[in-house]
């Protein structure tokens, strides 16, 4: 579709960065600014650079996504809450002696793990403007894990807590809203126009 090289490159950047159907609209603005200003110009170097210049450069383009996304704002949210999360969460367990649990030690630190490596993903999503496909994957990879983990913490108190103390009743429903939360923004996240 593009006529000049500068054109052709830009629209490569940001088929790496978006998604196919946001390119294509994208490729559709851009090329009728560069016919524009090739009318005007009648130079394809300055009309293609003025073309991008107005248009907006992959950086400016991709990095106005990120923004407008909503799972960047899935993103912040929970990054927001899961200070709040891990507190009410290490209250329930020290209240319950969770260390004396019938749990085995690998199952622990697998636990661990997977908390670890959510929070990290959110936290370098959270850093990133550059690509919104990879933070797309990363949010969402996050999110299905922050689900699990919760399921499975719920579970686990109820199931081997020798009895619930009052920390294990504000974290257990607190994990609950935030499975229900998360659990109706993904689809509602999917399903935005914003691609």
């Amino acid at each position: 579709m593009a006529d000049h090289e500068l054109i052709s490159a830009q629209l490569a950047v940001l088929a790496a960065r978006l998604p196919a159907q946001a390119v294509e609209e994208l490729a559709d603005g851009l090329q009728e600014s560069y016919e524009h200003h090739l009318r005007c110009h009648g130079d394809s170097e300055v009309a293609a650079r003025a073309a991008i210049a107005q248009f907006g450069d992959a950086e400016m383009i991709t990095a106005a996504f990120v923004r407008a996304s909503p799972w960047r704002r899935m993103n912040l949210a929970l990054l927001a809450t899961g200070p709040i999360m891990a507190a009410v969460w290490a209250a329930a367990l020290l209240s319950g002696h969770a260390w004396d649990w019938p749990l085995p030690a690998p199952a622990k630190i697998l636990y661990g793990v997977a908390l670890l490596s959510a929070a990290i993903m959110l936290a370098f999503s959270a850093l990133t403007t550059r690509n919104y496909r990879r933070m797309r994957r990363a949010v969402t990879s996050a999110a299905i894990g922050l689900i699990l983990l919760d399921l499975v913490m719920m579970i686990a108190v109820l199931t081997l807590a020798p009895t619930l103390t009052w920390p294990m009743a504000i974290a257990i429903p607190a994990s609950l809203l935030r499975v229900l939360a998360v659990g109706r923004t993904l689809p509602a996240a999917s399903a935005a126009q914003l691609y």
